[in-house]
């Protein structure tokens, strides 16, 4: 059952990419809050993502040990949502209820390009998986008029 192992390193993918997009999208809303529940400016937010293995070590060092070839990755998996920790940027506005004495106002830290960098990237990724999803389903359907 080869196809469902391929099935949910896709349907991970696709996951992982959707989630990108939703963090991305809640760092474009938030590029002009100034004031969060903790108190400061919105922290923009990064999406961490890891491969994921689907055996485990043990099974991984059996395998081996027959001779038979063992999976270097089973999909990619969200490990943690992190925030950005780079400085938030400084604008003048004394007009402003949040400037500091000095009559600045600490901005998030969200870059509308790298946003859209990033949104198209996951964006692009998301389609790969779509297309890898289609081309397995067809092969599927495929081996299944072999059996007729």
């Amino acid at each position: 059952m080869a196809f469902l192992s391929s099935m949910n390193i896709v349907g991970s993918g696709l996951t992982a990419q959707q989630l990108r997009l939703d963090v991305i999208s809640e760092n474009i809303t938030n590029q002009n809050t100034t004031r969060t529940e903790n108190g400061g400016p919105y922290r923009r937010k990064i999406v961490v993502l890891e491969s994921q293995d689907t055996q485990t070590p043990f099974q991984q060092a059996l395998a081996r040990a027959r001779g038979e070839a063992v999976p270097t990755s089973g999909g990619v998996r969200v490990t943690e949502i992190a925030e950005d920790p780079s400085d938030f940027k400084l604008v003048y506005d004394p007009t402003n209820p949040d400037a500091n004495a000095d009559g600045y106002v600490e901005m998030p830290n969200v870059d509308l390009v790298k946003e859209m960098a990033d949104a198209m990237s996951a964006s692009q990724a998301y389609s790969a998986n779509v297309t890898a999803f289609n081309v397995l389903k067809q092969v599927t359907a495929k081996g299944l008029e072999i059996g007729r």
